[in-house]
């Protein structure tokens, strides 16, 4: 089940991510996360940026309203979306 906490103003998702993927996908879910594959390199914040258009897209919001709250350094990441509910999120993942 995907660990998704949702607040007053947007949720927050557990994310997996596994850099330098063949393409940027959803591969499911492992431990409460969402398991992301992308196709950027773990360098210089950029798995960091091409996950939050990911999310955004995936999602279909706007990139602003997507942050990495936690996990900047490691794969798993705490990523805030603001604007939807837990029940929207997971509509759009079909989850």
């Amino acid at each position: 089940m995907l660990d998704i906490k949702e607040d007053a103003g947007g949720v927050s998702i557990k994310i997996r991510v596994q850099p330098r993927a063949a393409k940027n996908q959803v591969s499911g879910v492992m431990e409460g996360a969402l398991k992301v594959r992308l196709t950027a390199p773990p360098v210089d914040g950029a798995a960091n940026k091409a996950c939050c258009a990911f999310v955004a897209e995936l999602l279909g919001v706007a990139k602003g309203r997507v942050a990495i709250s936690q996990g900047h350094t490691g794969r798993n990441k705490t990523v805030r979306v603001e604007g939807l509910t837990a029940g929207q999120v997971l509509e759009k993942l079909n989850y």
